[in-house]
């Protein structure tokens, strides 16, 4: 949830590390393009840094990061003081009932309710669950490549990035192809408000009003799977695993927690490695020859530039951390590329090497917090890109890098289009 605008203590704490010559917006230009030429300047020099701007802790170094994810003095429960703020600012009941759905996803929840969640939930990404989609995720990736202009500029992302991860979720949650078209757009608008578009100042009501009509939506549907289970992910959920079921509320939440993140962060994953593979043309040509190393080169993109720009969390108790004195109620930024590119754990950090096998990055979290759909995201990715580069034997960009466009977001890496030209021989 970008909270990076939430109010908090102005006071900066005692024990605060800080830089010369630093920018303290965190989605300025800099930091929003390059967020590792950015974020790489704290690991070196004040890798616990307190940022004046967002009132926040930054954390930057891979043995940090890692160690505030298992710390058990900061919580990813923070709904409640980021809806206090938006609704000093709006007395809309919508955006609160868009707060209260969001309360209930478990990647704001600490255990035992978050535990609870997740054992209840986990099964639909069972590894079994996940191979059975291969052949319809393969017929839909088919169908969108089939589209897909020769010759000429075309948005990588419009027609193909984006697409592809919503008709996917949305397929396996049960909705007909007629509605699909909706869940994107629905998801389009959860994103202004959970990642934070800052150049968005309607994001609030935009997204209660995604919610609301996804919440409709969803209900009608659980009611039909209710009586008549088909075989989808919203009549698995309706199940119950060990006497225990979801509530309606939680399945509503979870349900949007699906679309969501079974959108926006593999649509960022699949874009962000390709334009990997453009910058270093030697490794996609690596992986043109040799395409059983995709599983392996997918981890190597995800550490390169993976979907995830930082997580959020707050600290629950007074409490020293990494020789920093913080303080219950400040928020800490912990940011995943700084840590994917900490030269103390990968050699040569800033070049993509798709063979390096990088076991130990956190381009899908950490800990009790690791993305439940990652086998979901990296299965997608593996059978969009392999089509991609088996489909076009010339890609090329139709733009310079510079004149790309990042989405000035707090959580999330990902850009606004990429214009390639494709090609086949």
């Amino acid at each position: 949830m970008s909270d990076a605008d939430a109010n908090s203590t102005d006071a900066t704490p005692r024990g605060a590390l800080s830089t010369a010559q630093f920018d303290h917006n965190l989605v300025c230009d800099d930091a929003v393009r390059d967020p590792y030429q950015f974020f790489g300047s704290l690991r070196d020099t004040a890798p616990i840094h307190w940022n004046t701007r967002h009132k926040a802790w930054v954390v930057t170094t891979h043995e940090l990061v890692t160690a505030a994810m298992r710390n058990t003095n900061l919580t990813a429960d923070r709904m409640e003081p980021f809806r206090a703020s938006v609704m000093r600012q709006t007395n809309s009941a919508a955006v609160d009932e868009t707060f209260r759905i969001l309360a209930n996803w478990m990647v704001f929840l600490d255990p035992p309710n978050h535990t609870r969640l997740r054992r209840l939930v986990s099964r639909i990404f069972a590894p079994s669950v996940v191979r059975a989609q291969t052949v319809d995720i393969q017929e839909v990736v088919d169908s969108l490549i089939a589209d897909l202009p020769e010759g000429r500029p075309v948005d990588f992302i419009g027609e193909f990035a984006a697409p592809l991860p919503a008709i996917v979720i949305a397929k396996m949650l049960g909705v007909p192809p007629q509605d699909r078209i909706l869940f994107k757009e629905w998801s389009d608008k959860l994103t202004s408000l959970v990642f934070g578009a800052y150049d968005n100042p309607d994001r609030f009501h935009e997204a209660a009003r995604g919610m609301l009509d996804l919440r409709d939506y969803l209900l009608g549907m659980i009611e039909k799977f209710e009586v008549a289970p088909e075989d989808n992910l919203i009549s698995l959920l309706l199940e119950q695993e060990d006497g225990d079921s979801l509530s309606r509320d939680e399945l509503i939440s979870t349900c949007t927690l699906l679309l969501f993140g079974g959108h926006e962060t593999t649509t960022n994953l699949i874009t962000n490695g390709l334009l990997a593979l453009l910058e270093f043309p030697d490794q996609m040509n690596d992986l043109r020859r040799n395409p059983d190393i995709m599983p392996m080169a997918i981890e190597e993109i995800t550490r390169f530039d993976g979907p995830a720009r930082s997580m959020v969390r707050l600290v629950k108790e007074d409490h020293e951390f990494g020789g920093i004195d913080m303080k219950a109620g400040e928020r800490v930024f912990l940011v995943n590329p700084s840590a994917n590119r900490d030269p103390l754990v990968f050699d040569d950090p800033d070049t993509l090497n798709l063979r390096r096998n990088p076991t130990g990055h956190i381009g899908f979290g950490f800990g009790l917090h690791y993305c439940l759909g990652a086998p979901l995201a990296r299965l997608e990715a593996d059978l969009a890109l392999s089509a991609v580069l088996r489909e076009f034997s010339t890609i090329t960009m139709a733009a310079d890098r510079s004149e790309l466009t990042w989405n000035p977001t707090m959580l999330s890496r990902g850009l606004k289009s990429l214009p390639v030209v494709l090609g086949r021989v």
